[in-house]
């Protein structure tokens, strides 16, 4: 799955650090979200959109097969 997380933290121009103390994770969580390297569940993924004034459609890209 991948996701506009990075775009829409630097438009907003929040950090990794910031947007993950404000969700309540690690900077790491968020840069490997970020990578595609991690799916975070439905409440962290809720839980950034709505840092980011986002809706989960926007900020994740689902791919069909």
């Amino acid at each position: 799955m991948n996701n506009r997380i990075k775009e829409l933290r630097a438009k907003a121009g929040i950090s990794q650090l910031e947007l993950a103390q404000r969700v309540g994770v690690r900077r790491e969580t968020i840069l490997f979200i970020e990578n595609g390297k991690y799916i975070p569940s439905l409440k962290l993924a809720h839980d950034i959109a709505k840092v980011l004034k986002s809706s989960m459609d926007e900020l994740f890209i689902f791919e069909k097969d």
